[in-house]
């Protein structure tokens, strides 16, 4: 008989717990599914937005890999540097060189040096900064296998170019990528107006593609 009373008190005791609970006033309030936003490198894109309640309604859905170039860590540098930047506004306009290697000299650079250099001139533009383009020629070249306005010739270079600050950079190896370190620079002064620091992982330097590339076949020396 004592056995056939306990059990009926327990449910009967799970059942007035639960009653209780639903009648406290916080139970009544439902989370609010706040919605989540998954950036794809280096732009967002609203059509990536989506909320729990759509991926709770949709048992399949995916979420796309999030893919990060170069530019996306330029941005991240070109923040930190516009943080601290002095003297340099929208009156005074900036040219940008190519970094190189630390450990190397300075008359050369490399694909990776390039193209921070063209990613900086994107982003000082987006800044506001006015940005001088001193590899442009006075004149549109003409040749039968296209018309070219850009040249790394100082021959075909004006001399006198508009620019008294300048953003340049280093470049060091290091454990699975790249340190950058970017200053600017005035001309005159050889002042450091700004600077920042930054790391690029070793899977985005990879991922530039030069046209220096081979035609994909790898040869290898057979082994003994």
């Amino acid at each position: 008989m004592k056995r056939l009373i306990l059990s009926m008190c327990l449910p009967m005791g799970f059942g007035c717990s639960s009653m209780l609970a639903s009648d406290t006033p916080e139970q009544h309030d439902e989370p609010q599914l706040m919605a989540q936003r998954e950036v794809a490198a280096p732009h967002s894109n609203d059509s990536v937005f989506q909320t729990n309640q759509a991926v709770l309604n949709n048992s399949s859905f995916t979420a796309a890999p999030t893919r990060k170039n170069i530019n996306h860590y330029v941005r991240g540098i070109m923040q930190d540097l516009v943080e601290n930047l002095q003297y340099v506004n929208d009156k005074t306009p900036i040219a940008v060189s190519s970094f190189v290697y630390l450990d190397a000299d300075y008359n050369s650079t490399t694909l990776l040096g390039n193209q921070l250099a063209e990613s900086f001139i994107h982003e000082l533009h987006t800044f506001g900064v006015p940005v001088v383009d001193f590899k442009t020629t006075d004149y549109m070249r003409v040749t039968p296998s296209g018309d070219y306005v850009f040249s790394r010739d100082y021959l075909e270079l004006n001399q006198d170019q508009n620019f008294n600050y300048v953003l340049a950079g280093t470049l060091v190896n290091h454990q699975s990528g790249v340190l950058v370190n970017a200053r600017i620079v005035g001309l005159a002064s050889k002042a450091v107006v700004g600077s920042a620091q930054g790391f690029i992982p070793q899977s985005v330097v990879d991922a530039l593609d030069s046209t220096n590339r081979s035609d994909g076949i790898i040869l290898k020396q057979a082994s003994e």
